[in-house]
């Protein structure tokens, strides 16, 4: 039995896991994305000293105590803090040509390379249990957010001397330059700590910016040098896989990276801007991601009526909203659930987002003529049970679904339209017969994310009357009910909000409202007869979140 994993394999092979625990232990790495070392030692399967004795063995070393070891503080001097954050491996000691590290997790060889290469000296390991390396990173570089700083001094320290270096006009060069991998490296490890979803490096006259988005919001770095902007820009190119030298053309590819002990997914995407290159980086972390039905928030009552949607034998489900709304995960949360050995589901996307054990996911290149609506015609000859559309753009697309529902299959994909009433009037603008759409429509859901009240912050506070007539709401209805808001804090970055969550409408369609579509009925009609069937709307589903105290006023008339 070899799996892809050398841990695994080596802890199979020394007789520490029976087969059926390696087994599920490599399911769950496959299909979660979490570090290794935590599905083992969380899930009970092992105690960390053997995981350790295990890994020393790999590594030709030995487990030691760090606490007994006298770590000099001036060895911080020799490698970076961000090198160590990032890597989890702490240097103990180090002379001219090796640096010896503890970790407590097997180093891949590609991060070994990494490490070297950016030290340019040998890297040797010992091993000591995870409490002990973290506070030793700890303990010789405090806390987190000097690092930031040091590294920038040092950077400007680096840049200085490779000031020569980058007027080379040899660009490539300059890419693989230690400073400008080491900075690259930082601000990844910045945005996947502070939970961002994209990354923007962005060049104008007279600087070059760098900004993360989190929970929806923009926040701007410390702008590195100017004359930075290429190599820093040129590195990217060289960890997407793109063409350095081609930079007129918009170019996109993506990164796998291990950031601070799990593996990170970047789509990284270039536009040419007549300042230089602009390039975006989608952050897509697994360990980030709750794939799991349960966690998408639906409220109890919409829940049992998802469940028993997404299980028909056919029919077509759509999420409706905005760009980063959050449809692809409800999609793939209720994929996750009817992924059944029994079940073939065949994805085709634009670009495929998190890979799913089990599911055969295509993604879809417009350049080449594989679109959406030759992806589903292919499907059908696949013998799939349920097919996942990215998105219905097109009548093509929006027939052959129909025609996939009506021979037995179940559909599902999203639209982008502001409520779920709209997406039935959007199909019918495609030229789509309003008696198909009846006839094969199951469920519509509408979604926004909303940001969630950072728990250390949040106080309570009396609305007044302008703020219930924005929501039209009276004062009899909610009687002395509070509502809540973050004041900001550290934990927060100040902003006063911490994560987000999902709020939605939910539209069933029944026989009495399938008369109202074959009816050609307009959006607002189609709304109000589903308010009367009992839709919830979002500005409802987002009062209940504010009287719950999970998000303030702002956040729900801003997106409802």
């Amino acid at each position: 039995m070899h799996h892809n994993h050398p841990v695994l394999n080596e802890l199979f092979a020394s007789g520490c896991l029976s087969s059926d625990a390696a087994e599920a232990i490599h399911e769950e790495y496959l299909s979660q994305g979490r570090p290794f070392r935590d599905i083992v030692l969380d899930q009970g399967f092992l105690d960390e000293a053997t995981y350790l004795t295990t890994v020393a063995r790999m590594l030709d070393t030995e487990v030691a105590n760090l606490s007994a070891l006298p770590i000099l503080p001036d060895i911080g001097k020799s490698v970076p803090s961000s090198i160590a954050r990032m890597y989890k491996a702490v240097p103990v000691q180090h002379n001219a040509n090796t640096v010896v590290f503890a970790v407590a997790d097997w180093p891949t060889p590609a991060i070994s390379d990494d490490i070297a290469f950016i030290l340019s000296k040998q890297v040797e390991y010992i091993v000591a249990t995870n409490k002990q390396v973290d506070a030793a990173i700890l303990k010789l570089y405090g806390e987190e957010n000097e690092s930031i700083d040091e590294v920038r001094s040092a950077l400007d320290q680096d840049l200085k001397e490779a000031g020569e270096l980058i007027q080379l006009e040899d660009i490539e060069h300059a890419a693989c330059a230690t400073p400008v991998i080491r900075f690259v490296n930082l601000v990844l490890f910045q945005a996947v700590k502070d939970r961002a979803s994209d990354i923007h490096f962005e060049p104008f006259e007279a600087e070059f910016k760098i900004r993360y988005r989190v929970d929806g919001a923009l926040y701007e770095m410390a702008p590195p040098p100017k004359n930075l902007a290429l190599p820093i820009v040129s590195r990217i190119k060289v960890l997407g896989g793109l063409d350095i030298a081609e930079s007129r053309l918009p170019q996109d590819g993506r990164i796998q990276l291990n950031v601070a002990g799990h593996s990170v997914d970047f789509r990284v995407s270039t536009l040419p801007t007549q300042f230089g290159e602009s390039v975006v980086l989608r952050v897509l972390d697994r360990s980030n991601v709750q794939l799991d039905i349960d966690r998408i928030g639906f409220p109890e009552d919409i829940y049992p009526c998802f469940l028993e949607d997404i299980q028909k034998p056919n029919g077509i489900v759509i999420v409706t909203g905005p760009t980063g709304s959050g449809k692809t995960t409800t999609l793939y949360a209720a994929l996750q659930h009817i992924n059944k050995t029994e079940t073939k589901i065949l994805t085709a996307e634009d670009p495929v987002e998190y890979d799913v054990e089990g599911i055969i996911q295509l993604p879809v290149r417009e350049n080449i003529g594989l679109t959406f609506s030759s992806a589903l015609r292919s499907f059908l000859r696949q013998d799939p049970d349920v097919i996942m559309v990215g998105e219905i753009r097109d009548l093509a697309t929006a027939q052959i679904s129909i025609q996939a529902s009506l021979t037995g299959h179940l559909v599902f994909s999203t639209l982008h339209t502001n409520d779920a009433a709209g997406a039935i009037t959007r199909l019918i603008d495609m030229d789509v017969e309003p008696y198909l759409i009846a006839s094969t429509l199951e469920a519509v859901v509408a979604q926004r994310l909303v940001r969630t009240i950072c728990p250390h912050c949040k106080t309570a506070f009396r609305p007044d009357d302008k703020t219930l007539q924005l929501l039209e709401l009276d004062r009899s209805q909610i009687g002395n009910q509070p509502f809540y808001r973050g004041e900001g804090c550290d934990a927060c970055n100040h902003s006063g909000y911490a994560g987000r969550r999902a709020i939605f409408e939910y539209l069933r369609i029944t026989d009495e409202f399938r008369t109202a579509i074959t009816e050609k009925q307009p959006s607002l009609v189609l709304r109000n007869k589903a308010i009367k069937l009992g839709m919830r709307t979002l500005r409802e589903d987002g009062i209940r979140c504010i009287l719950g105290g999970q998000t303030t006023f702002n956040e729900v008339v801003q997106y409802t």
